[in-house]
């Protein structure tokens, strides 16, 4: 008596399940380069000012609050500087501000470095859980 004979297995199907694999491997790629080009990162000014030339012209989220006396309003936006309290970085905003922007406040601003000053073009108002809880109508759902 002999043994049954098990058919061969479709080389096809393998071809066609390693296609599959290859195209999701590829896929999966290029959303990883795609979203890695609009992640936006966020720095202290301390942090900013230290990785200042490995940061070049990258664009990246700033951190500090406006210090007061240097607010001053230009054709196309603000001039002022930032601080975390240990360092301080001059802030070129292009566009009008938000409506709580003034002296004092903590921000986050969106943009890169640009010779010796950063060049901003987005103010975002960095507010406390207490004035979140006591103003909800007047933060924004973006509000960090």
């Amino acid at each position: 008596m002999t043994a049954p004979v098990r058919p061969a297995p479709k080389r096809t199907r393998y071809i066609a399940a390693a296609a599959v694999c290859g195209l999701v491997v590829v896929i999966a790629i290029v959303l990883l380069v795609v979203l890695a080009d609009n992640v936006v990162f966020y720095r202290t000014v301390s942090e900013a000012v230290h990785e200042r030339s490995s940061q070049g012209t990258s664009r990246f989220r700033l951190a500090g609050a406006v210090v007061p006396k240097t607010l001053h309003e230009t054709r196309v936006g603000v001039d002022f500087e930032v601080t975390d309290g240990k360092q301080t970085v001059r802030v070129v905003h292009e566009g009008d501000p938000p409506e709580l922007f003034k002296a004092g406040v903590p921000v986050v601003l969106e943009g890169h470095f640009q010779g010796d000053f950063y060049e901003s073009d987005r103010i975002l108002i960095k507010h406390t859980a207490e004035y979140k809880e006591s103003n909800p109508d007047r933060v924004s759902s973006d509000a960090p």
